[in-house]
């Protein structure tokens, strides 16, 4: 049963009564404090020999004092709920109430009151006595407050790796949130100088070296990873230690996350092999360019995939007049309708089923809706699956390309994006193939219709569907083995929300005909995630190599031999052209023969084919 409007408004009420009682007592213990120090000021003048007081003008000046308190003390918001008590913000408050109260006094004294028989230096006296007394109530409030608000003996027993801020910041979440299920133990940290540091009176125990035996100590059974910027070798090392100290491993959430979203305790996350393999998202600037989706008539083909739908909730942050997601796949788009719109209907009309083959459908699409930015995300994507159907890619990734293209262009399509590959540098698979030709005939609409179009290019994008983690992850749970092609191969890693804002972006800072390509680091070995993977679920699993599938490369390239590469507005983004590709010119069964060729040479020939043709 709800709570009624009056019943609420009694809550509010006397929620209210409580604040105000709470302000009032806090003001008397104020004023008592101010007698306390005028009378000890004047006793400590004459020696605490009470005979020698003139005690009305004691009485009178305690009266002034308790009177200009309040007075002053409102002015500077002292009793109107500005501050948490015992804070420092509070302290710098007050210091400066009882500086001005006491001023105040020592001039009624000088002037009024001196002749009297009351000492001069009074309010000189009294003033770091009062400012004491109330400072002490303060902090005695603060520290029953916090044990009232403290994590149960419960709750489970953490370490926290790092004390500098984040660290500082975390450990005070934990100690005044009652309900939090982590109890800070210790913290650990790798400078020397803060060997003896407490926060919230939570001591250093050691560095990281020393994991095991505090751990031990303290029964910690979960180890936060609170360093600020900790690159993946940082959290390789901090792993290890960890799993030596038998400590499962938690990470916090990205600054950008806290910022955005506020920060939850339960949002404290297992560590994930993206942060064993490095690949934080790198901070493009997304929000500062993307003004031309603003009021927007704006498609997504293929908006149901990994990289279609987070591309999609990444476009509603900008405000497009229209989101226009299209596939073939209706699942997809319902998954992908519910995430941005709250429910997977599939009666509105911003999602479309069509088939990007389909180029009758297409166009009386484009006709309907006339977007005027567009997203080109639809593809056939599996390397081995194509090596064995090359004339599906054919059909999607090539013919379907120019069908969007066309119709793009038809209705004046402002600027277009085409989502490629790596394997589309040198290709030598079907699959990387078929996106080299995308990215010509995407070079060929530039230059034919004189406006933005263009291409980006993804390494293997983490979580995708498909992609080698959740295939790893699957053969992990059922018990192995793991399969590796290669004990040396490597790839080029990306997240999806970064793959998405490098789409984004390229379509405001990408000229006519360009491929642009993230900088991703360097390449990571895959039997060093699997192997990091399986240590860290636990289960003895065993790796097997099954030898690189025809197609695939050892060593995936990020540009091409025969490509440049400029960085004219990111320094981690890279420009390179492609050259165009008039439709008129595709040949089906040439492209045919030269797949079928290229298999019979060895790599390095290969590459020298491709480069030929390629010119």
């Amino acid at each position: 049963m709800g709570i009624t409007i009056n019943e609420r408004n009694r809550l509010g009420e006397g929620d209210r009564t409580a604040r105000w009682a709470s302000r009032v007592l806090q003001y008397s213990v104020d004023a008592e404090a101010w007698v306390i120090a005028v009378v000890f000021a004047v006793l400590f003048r004459y020696d605490f020999v009470a005979d020698r007081v003139n005690w009305l003008s004691v009485g009178i000046l305690s009266i002034l004092a308790m009177l200009l308190q309040a007075v002053v003390g409102w002015a500077f918001a002292l009793y109107r709920g500005r501050h948490r008590h015992g804070a420092f913000h509070e302290a710098q408050t007050l210091l400066g109430t009882v500086v001005v109260v006491a001023t105040l006094l020592f001039g009624v004294n000088f002037y009024l009151l001196s002749a009297a028989g009351l000492p001069r230096s009074t309010a000189l006296v009294a003033l770091p006595v009062a400012f004491v007394l109330m400072g002490g109530s303060r902090y005695l409030q603060r520290i029953v407050s916090e044990r009232r608000v403290r994590p149960l003996n419960s709750a489970e027993r953490v370490l926290i790796y790092g004390a500098g801020q984040t660290g500082d910041y975390l450990v005070k979440r934990m100690l005044t949130d009652p309900g939090s299920p982590y109890r800070p133990v210790g913290l650990v940290d790798d400078d020397s100088d803060k060997r003896h540091l407490r926060l919230s009176n939570i001591p250093v125990l050691g560095s990281g070296l020393d994991l095991t035996s505090v751990a031990e100590k303290t029964g910690a059974t979960a180890l936060v990873l609170c360093v600020a910027r900790a690159d993946a070798d940082v959290v390789r090392e901090v792993s290890d230690r960890a799993d030596r100290a038998g400590l499962r491993l938690m990470v916090m959430p990205l600054l950008s996350e806290i910022l955005e979203e506020g920060m939850g305790l339960a949002d404290l996350r297992d560590v994930a092999i993206e942060d064993i393999i490095g690949r934080r998202p790198v901070d493009t600037h997304v929000e500062s360019i993307a003004g031309y989706v603003a009021g927007k008539r704006v498609l997504v083909t293929g908006a149901g995939g990994s990289i279609g739908s987070e591309l999609c909730r990444q476009l509603t942050k900008f405000s497009p007049s229209e989101l226009i997601m299209l596939d073939r796949d209706e699942t997809g788009l319902h998954g992908v309708q519910l995430s941005i719109v709250g429910h997977g209907l599939l009666d509105s009309d911003e999602v479309v089923l069509a088939d990007i083959r389909d180029a009758q459908a297409l166009q009386r699409i484009f006709d309907e809706r006339k977007p005027e930015v567009v997203f080109h995300a639809a593809a056939l994507k599996h390397l081995p699956m194509l090596e064995q159907y090359p004339s599906e890619a054919w059909k999607t990734n090539v013919l379907g390309t120019l069908n969007v293209l066309k119709v793009a262009g038809s209705v004046g399509v402002e600027t277009f994006v085409n989502i490629s590959t790596d394997k589309a540098a040198n290709p030598v698979s079907v699959l990387g193939r078929s996106k080299r030709l995308a990215e010509k005939l995407t070079a060929w609409a530039a230059w034919s219709t004189d406006k933005p179009y263009l291409s980006v290019r993804f390494g293997n994008v983490i979580g995708s569907r498909g992609s080698m983690l959740p295939t790893f992850i699957a053969q992990i749970e059922a018990g192995g083995p793991v399969t590796v092609t290669h004990p040396d191969v490597t790839r080029y890693f990306m997240t999806i929300p970064e793959a998405c804002q490098l789409v984004i972006q390229a379509g405001a800072i990408g000229r006519a005909g360009e491929v642009l390509i993230l900088d991703m680091g360097e390449p990571v070995r895959i039997l060093d995630i699997a192997q990091r993977m399986i240590a860290t679920s636990g289960k003895k699993i065993d790796i097997s190599f099954t030898g690189l599938r025809e197609g695939e490369k050892l060593h995936e390239d990020l540009i091409g031999t025969s490509e440049s590469d400029e960085r004219p507005f990111h320094a981690s983004i890279s420009h390179t052209s492609v050259p165009t590709l008039d439709p008129a010119d595709l040949d089906r069964h040439k492209w045919q023969e030269s797949i079928a060729s290229t298999r019979n040479l060895q790599p390095p020939q290969i590459l020298h084919t491709l480069a030929d043709i390629q010119k």
